[in-house]
């Protein structure tokens, strides 16, 4: 017998859990900005990926290769039924790495590195990777090979997000340390130009840097001469904090917050770590209250949604624009984050009629996707949920650190009011921001 699944929306002053909807059948909306791991991997200047996997699993990283127009840095190794049958699955998946790379030396493409993606059938099998990277760096000295895996259904290992934001930096050395360089690791995004990060370094005479100002190998090699890492993105932090403990160098979590209290905590941490004068945050808030209030006096009373696609702080980013008398009605996302759960009580308290929608309950596939009045979205899900053409189309946080952060989002909900964007046309793209061809 069918059963309906329950409510795919309910309203802050009944949550009392960081765990706001069951788990069950799952919807997939066609909204696509967010970067996946081919996405993430192609960052690293000049390294080529290789996937080993069934043709099944091959079509979504084939497709996002193409899609920006990179199948130049991208191979796969085909495994069949039948190499399982027959116990051959360690030879086939050296052997087709080993006959891609050979095909690339015949070229005269050779990369300088190589990001293999093993994936669950490895596990399954007990196929022993490590001598398969072992006999092809024997064969190839002259690449790094990168261990990534393609491993999605594993619940006690890293998701293969959190890895490759590991994984993709193992190939820095411990270079002699430039304590005026500050990299930064684990982020699609590199801060804006006038991002609090960049700012608050360059005073107190410090560089920072990314993998995205790299444009050769040799380049992304020299991010081992940082004194200092810093990661902003949630799914970077454990990837930052193993490079950094492995090179002997500092690691500071900053995570993206519209908060103006953990903005000063982590501002104030930076400035300390580094010995960089504090900034006057009085003004520094005076200043993001000056620019709420001017785009609450363009926006008005219209309804605004947020997802979390938009942020990684959702309900933060919500309670910013609550505060500053915007009409948030309604977060999609589909759990709350531990550096959230302290959001929730206030929520509850101060925003009880505040609805909170799942993105991915089956309902939602025939739910309505039309509002009676003009309504602004910040996110993609949240603008394709809402039927809405004005949209901020942030994915991650973007480079929104800092109080100029907060600044430059009350600018994009301005021009996102003024200006309607074709959401049909931008919402299934993959990889915002990245190279894309369509």
């Amino acid at each position: 017998m069918l059963k309906r699944l329950g409510p795919s929306a309910v309203e802050a002053g009944a949550v009392d859990s960081p765990a706001l909807f069951p788990a069950k059948l799952e919807f997939n909306a066609p909204v696509h900005g967010t970067w996946n791991i081919v996405h993430i991997g192609m960052l690293v200047p000049e390294a080529h990926q290789i996937y080993v996997c069934g043709v099944n699993c091959m079509r979504g990283v084939v497709l996002t290769a193409a899609e920006m127009a990179a199948r130049d840095r991208f191979s796969c190794v085909v495994l069949k039924e039948e190499d399982i049958t027959r116990g051959t699955v360690e030879e086939v998946t050296y052997e087709g790495i080993r006959d891609v790379l050979r095909e690339l030396d015949a070229r005269g493409e050779l990369p300088p590195c190589v990001i293999v993606f093993p994936v669950c059938t490895h596990l399954f099998l007990g196929i022993p990777m490590g001598r398969v990277y072992r006999k092809l760096e024997a064969e190839f000295p002259q690449i790094d090979f990168v261990r990534a895996f393609m491993d999605p259904i594993s619940k006690r290992r890293l998701i293969p997000d959190k890895r490759l934001r590991k994984v993709m930096y193992d190939p820095l050395e411990a270079l002699p340390a430039d304590e005026s360089l500050v990299c930064l690791l684990g982020s699609e995004f590199a801060p804006d130009a006038d991002s609090d990060l960049r700012t608050l370094l360059a005073a107190g005479g410090k560089r920072l840097t990314s993998i995205h100002d790299c444009a050769t190998y040799a380049e992304f090699k020299q991010l081992g001469r940082a004194g200092t890492f810093v990661s902003t993105f949630p799914n970077g932090h454990y990837g930052a904090q193993k490079t950094a403990e492995r090179l002997g160098r500092t690691h500071l979590e900053l995570p993206l917050t519209m908060d103006y209290e953990r903005i000063c905590a982590e501002e104030r941490e930076l400035c300390e770590a580094l010995s960089l004068p504090l900034p006057s945050f009085d003004r520094e808030m005076a200043a993001c209250d000056e620019a709420l209030n001017k785009a609450h006096e363009h926006i008005g009373d219209a309804p605004i949604a947020v997802d979390a696609v938009a942020h990684p702080q959702p309900l933060g980013l919500a309670r910013l624009l609550l505060t500053h008398g915007f009409n948030v009605e309604e977060i999609y996302l589909d759990g709350v984050n531990g550096e959230e759960a302290d959001v929730l009580p206030w929520l509850h308290d101060n925003a009880p009629h505040l609805q909170l929608s799942s993105t991915i309950l089956p309902d939602l596939r025939v739910a309505p996707r039309t509002r009676a009045q003009k309504t602004l979205a910040i996110g993609p899900k949240a603008a394709w949920f809402c039927g809405t053409g004005h949209f901020v189309n942030l994915v991650y946080g973007g480079g929104l650190w800092g109080f100029a952060g907060v600044r430059t989002l009350a600018r994009l909900m301005c021009e996102a009011w003024d200006t309607e964007k074709d959401t049909r046309d931008l919402v299934p793209r993959k990889g915002l921001g990245c190279v894309s061809c369509i």
